[in-house]
């Protein structure tokens, strides 16, 4: 499935044999299977698990095998999958993932689930104290150049650089060294973000543990907050990414709702 080209190959646990259900396999999945010439082809791989308290737990193991607190594209899927293979039966659904618990509202035609409108709660700094302009807002050097960059955290982290123009050079080389730079002990995810218009903002992502990536939630989410925090009179954005558009809205409660498609692609059995 994918969220505007940012695609994962989804599991529900119960589906799974007894040696599968553990990290370091599904790791190791997500490594050989993410692999778009010699496995399947996909960021990672998204778990879907049954739990008590919610209706279900999200987890995200990346490319590169390592585990994402969310994903907003995911997130999604997750919705879509659930409903149309019957298992929930409701519209309104309480995922718990690794960054807390999302709220999501199916959007249906027809029965199927055709966008999702999520609950991405209050957009943080990567500290977790609340979020504020001056404070998000720093200069970062990488070799001889500085960018001015706003860490924002939608329960994972994120690095907004405005630029006038996004390039590869920009997102395809600079991305992984701000990704893995000591700044940011548990690295970040880097998103290069163009001013298009009033309310619209263009993007392009180099996403921790998978590199570029068509498309991705939380990171619309930070860079659409990003924009709204230098420009407090706006509350909706439309952030246009290379897979497609994500409608963006900050609300009086301070939590960020995001609405978007969720696409199945096919099924399959390895």
């Amino acid at each position: 499935m994918h969220g505007l080209g940012n695609d994962y190959i989804y599991l529900y646990e119960n589906d799974l044999p007894d040696n599968l259900r553990n990290d370091k396999s599904l790791s190791e999945l997500a490594i050989k299977y993410s692999d778009r010439h010699f496995g399947i082809g996909a960021d990672g791989i998204i778990l879907i698990k049954d739990t008590k308290d919610y209706d279900f737990f999200m987890q995200i193991y990346n490319a590169d095998g390592s585990k994402g607190e969310m994903c907003g594209n995911g997130i999604r899927c997750v919705g879509k999958y659930v409903y149309e293979r019957g298992l929930t039966k409701k519209t309104h659904l309480e995922i718990d993932t690794l960054a807390g618990v999302k709220y999501l509202d199916l959007k249906l035609v027809n029965n199927k689930v055709e966008s999702v409108v999520v609950d991405m709660g209050e957009p943080m700094l990567h500290n977790g104290d609340k979020v504020d302009l001056d404070k998000c807002l720093h200069n970062l050097k990488i070799d001889d150049k500085e960018y001015q960059v706003m860490d924002i955290s939608m329960g994972n982290p994120h690095t907004v650089i405005f630029v006038l123009d996004i390039t590869d050079e920009l997102v395809l080389k600079e991305g992984p060294k701000i990704e893995n730079n000591s700044y940011y002990p548990n690295r970040t995810n880097v998103e290069f973000a163009k001013v298009v218009d009033t309310g619209i903002v263009q993007m392009r992502v180099w996403e921790r543990g998978s590199g570029e990536t068509m498309a991705c939630g939380t990171g619309a989410c930070a860079v659409a907050t990003a924009y709204m925090l230098k420009n407090p009179e706006i509350k909706e954005v439309t952030v246009k990414l290379r897979g497609g558009d994500l409608k963006i809205k900050w609300q009086a409660n301070n939590h960020i709702l995001m609405e978007g498609p969720a696409t199945k692609v096919f099924d399959g059995e390895i």
